[in-house]
């Protein structure tokens, strides 16, 4: 997983809501009432594109790749970014409090109600590719091998298979951060709750000084050594010098997150 800074502004449209009803997830749990968030860009009568979000992405934060003259352009295809549930937009924990702790979610259960939402809500039968980077690819690759007839190829970018264990090691890492900030403990590796199973809200301050750490200790991990090394935070990206950058790129950043 890797941060990107684009000079290309969203079109930061309102998203959409399709309704799922009680569904039932592959580990055996469901989401009561659960729901998938969605945008759609271009004529439904084009070649439809699926193009989900990536790890802590917004369905806003997928839009830079689209426009007209791009390869994802809406004057020649009928894009659709659905939302990962737990990205604050479909059911998560943020917007369903009475679901704590919240059920495991594989990407399995996402691509059914992304599949779903695709069929039945929005008319689409067969997609000329699905395509995604990060978490998005994740999902790219489970489209192919749940669904392997429904699209004509996949694209998947910057993302695997499979989570890597290095990958769960990085991960257990900035949640560990976030949970610090309200001084809890980690369950372990690839478990959502807390060892004390605090599972209440965050207070202001709470949330400000775990998602600043979460943002220190990604830093490490979304760009290269050389990266830092040739100073690019300076030299390409403008900031004058390696605080700057850490508060106001990558604390900025974290902070976006808790909004």
């Amino acid at each position: 997983m890797v941060i990107i800074t684009t000079p290309f502004p969203t079109m930061s449209h309102p998203y959409q809501t399709y309704p799922l009803g009680d569904f039932a997830l592959k580990t055996g749990g469901h989401i009561p009432q659960a729901h998938i968030a969605f945008q759609t860009f271009g004529d439904p009568q084009n070649p439809a594109i699926v193009y989900p979000t990536w790890y802590s992405g917004l369905i806003a934060d997928n839009e830079w790749l689209i426009g007209e003259a791009q390869t994802l352009d809406p004057t020649r295809y009928f894009i659709i970014i659905p939302a990962l549930f737990g990205n604050g937009q479909s059911s998560s924990p943020s917007n369903r409090p009475d679901l704590s702790p919240f059920p495991t979610v594989l990407f399995y259960d996402n691509v059914r109600a992304q599949h779903e939402l695709v069929t039945k809500h929005l008319g689409v039968g067969h997609v000329r590719a699905v395509l995604g980077w990060s978490m998005g690819a994740g999902q790219t690759y489970q489209w192919a091998t749940q669904y392997p007839e429904f699209m004509d190829l996949i694209v998947p970018f910057c993302g695997s298979a499979r989570t890597s264990l290095h990958n769960r090691v990085f991960l257990e890492g900035v949640k560990s951060a976030v949970l610090a900030g309200k001084r809890a403990v980690s369950a372990g590796v690839c478990r959502g709750a807390s060892v004390k199973g605090d599972d209440r809200g965050w207070s202001e301050e709470e949330r400000s000084v775990g998602l600043k750490a979460l943002g220190r200790v990604y830093a490490g991990w979304g760009f290269s050594q050389a990266f830092y090394r040739e100073r690019l935070y300076e030299t390409v990206l403008g900031f004058k010098d390696l605080e700057d950058f850490m508060v106001n790129f990558w604390e900025a950043w974290a902070l976006s997150k808790g909004k």
